[in-house]
């Protein structure tokens, strides 16, 4: 199996936890002190990761340069209003489906993939990710009575647009991670993701001084299961950024779709959220994509 595939998996195990304390977390914090969580806490760790990794290599950089500034900078930008996006759809309905409707993110990720960095992917793949596709709208549509299942309410706006700068972000981590030179993935992933972090706090505490007046503080005092969400955040997005810097980011988001398996074991055995038959299906039809993306690797 190729590096980048267990890379994945882990991403997305950590990433579930980290949106599962984020649900926790939104109890107390208003949706920007909770999004603010994963970027304040998780920056310090990033650095000092970054700072032992490259105090122990010997491999010469590239310096950072307009590039990998400006990628920098929108990707992380994208992340913060796609995280946002996220949180605001745990209002909405069960924990699986909210998380869900974020998945739209592939798609978006293969094109933003091929206008951004010139990267395409193969027939099979790209059938491979439709059918992943699927398998989430089967978990996704509403499930309410009298409702149309194509209804556009406000689950599907948010979904897509939270997908849609996820996966913006995702290609722009790629290509200012590339824009580093040809050091080894995880040195590389781990100044890119150093540099995202500490500008995205930077940013997020900025906005909550200026628009939130005491929710700051408030996110400081969380620091008990906002901490948690900053090393879980942290060790998501290393493995995220290590991955997409080994792999085309649309295969690496695609096959991090298994993240929805953990959410459904999440919705079932932390917050005892019944799924229905349908979304099972859609679970099914997901893992088939899955599988057939990790063949295809």
């Amino acid at each position: 199996m190729v590096l980048w595939i267990p890379i994945t998996f882990a991403a997305a195990f950590a990433q579930n936890l980290r949106s599962l304390l984020q649900k926790k977390l939104r109890s107390e914090l208003s949706i920007w002190g909770a999004t603010s969580a994963r970027f304040i806490y998780a920056a310090p760790l990033a650095a000092i990761v970054a700072a032992v990794l490259w105090g122990t290599s010997d491999t010469v950089m590239t310096m950072p340069g307009i590039r990998f500034t400006g990628l920098m900078v929108v990707g992380g930008l994208a992340q913060i209003i796609a995280t946002g996006c996220m949180i605001h759809l745990f209002s909405y309905r069960n924990f699986a489906v909210g998380t869900a409707f974020t998945k739209t993110e592939v798609l978006q990720t293969a094109l933003f993939g091929l206008v951004l960095l010139g990267e395409g992917i193969s027939l099979p793949a790209l059938l491979a990710i439709i059918a992943g596709l699927v398998g989430i709208l089967l978990i996704s549509l509403p499930a309410e009575p009298g409702k149309s299942r194509f209804a556009l309410d406000g689950r599907v706006i948010y979904g897509i647009v939270s997908g849609g700068f996820f996966g913006l972000s995702a290609v722009c981590f790629r290509g200012a991670s590339l824009a580093l030179g040809d050091g080894p993935a995880l040195l590389r992933a781990s100044l890119t993701l150093a540099c995202v972090l500490a500008f995205q706090a930077l940013v997020i505490s900025v906005f909550l001084k200026l628009k939130e007046a005491g929710e700051l503080s408030r996110v400081f005092r969380a620091w008990k299961i906002a901490g948690l969400v900053g090393v879980a955040g942290m060790l998501a997005s290393l493995g995220w950024f290590t991955a997409m810097t080994l792999e085309n980011a649309a295969h690496v988001r695609a096959v991090g779709q298994v993240e929805i398996i953990f959410t459904i074991l999440t919705s079932w055995f932390v917050f005892k959220e019944k799924i229905n038959a349908r979304e099972l299906a859609g679970l099914a039809v997901l893992t088939a994509s899955i599988v057939a993306l990790v063949v295809m690797a």
